[in-house]
């Protein structure tokens, strides 16, 4: 019994030494191994077994990025003004020996290094350059701690102003400028849109004007346009009838006829002076031999006609 106990004490022993010397290594996570207090090797993920008594874990590293939100740190700009700006660094370890033994507490060493750099980049800048320039400083806090930290196997990957805090007075003063700015811009947008409203009634007003000289100018044109073509139409009748009468041939007494006619209608006219041709005699002559001559007609028509009832 005392031979099955001790062997049950060994096994136990056996298993408990193994279970605490096989170790499972997460992902994104490695382990500084030492033996006899050096450095051994770094464990990547995965199962090792390490030797009892020998080695053991220096240090659990973590492998993700991780993010370190600094308090506000007083900083003075280069026209003397005080302000606390706090800062947030993103960071990711790249080499866990470095990490380990690179160092005596990285975070801190971090902080620090931010703190002063922060400090060295703020003192050449003036307040309103340093309030609108939060890239460049982010670049410039970045690059440095990359830098500094290469010997510490650890990479930042980037730094960010979270606030930027003046003093009291100078908030007022700034919120005073901006409302003064604000009224300004204010009256410019107002003095634009009463100008654009201007300029917008001229030059309807402008263009109107333009249209209705233009009607007007039409309206004209093509009343002289009306005018030309009825002088036109009255020339080309005239034409026309003058053109009648020269291929009819008249004779002199149909044109005299005709004359005599024309100045019995202007002396019906209510003209107060008439001018008689000279010939106007001759003309009347003309009148009364043809009346003769309907007279005669007229008188020998039924005399005619009773002889050759006679003769029948």
């Amino acid at each position: 019994m005392q031979a099955i106990i001790i062997f049950i004490i060994i096994v136990i022993l056996i298993i408990t030494i193994l279970a605490v010397n096989v170790r499972v290594v997460p992902q994104a996570h490695a382990f500084v191994i030492e033996r006899l207090g050096t450095y051994r090797l770094t464990w990547e993920t995965g199962l090792h077994v390490k030797i009892p008594f020998f080695d053991k874990i220096s240090k659990k590293v973590s492998l993700k990025e991780q993010i370190i939100d600094f308090p506000p740190q007083p900083v003075i700009t280069k026209d003397n003004v005080t302000m606390q700006i706090d800062t947030v660094v993103y960071f990711q370890v790249t080499d866990s020996k470095l990490f380990a033994y690179g160092v005596e507490r990285p975070l801190s060493a971090i902080e620090s290094l931010s703190a002063t750099t922060l400090r060295n980049i703020i003192g050449e800048m003036e307040l309103d350059r340093t309030l609108t320039s939060r890239d460049i400083i982010n670049a410039k806090i970045r690059t440095v701690l990359d830098e500094a930290t290469d010997a510490w196997g650890i990479k930042v990957n980037r730094v960010e102003l979270k606030n930027i805090i003046p003093p009291r007075e100078i908030q007022e003063s700034m919120e005073k400028q901006m409302k003064a700015e604000r009224e300004r811009r204010a009256k410019i947008l107002t003095a634009e849109g009463e100008k654009s409203s201007a300029i917008l009634v001229a030059e309807g007003e402008k263009e109107s004007t333009i249209l209705r000289a233009d009607a007007a100018k039409e309206a004209k044109i093509r009343q002289a346009q009306g005018e030309a073509e009825a002088i036109t139409l009255v020339q080309q009748a005239i034409a026309g009838s003058v053109k009648i009468l020269n291929e009819a041939n008249p004779s002199q007494s149909v044109i005299a006829l005709k004359s005599l006619e024309a100045f019995g209608k202007a002396a019906d006219g209510k003209a107060t002076k008439i001018i008689i041709p000279s010939n106007i005699q001759s003309l009347a002559g003309l009148a009364a031999s043809l009346k003769e001559i309907v007279v005669d007609d007229v008188k020998q028509g039924p005399s005619s006609s009773g002889a050759s009832a006679d003769r029948q």
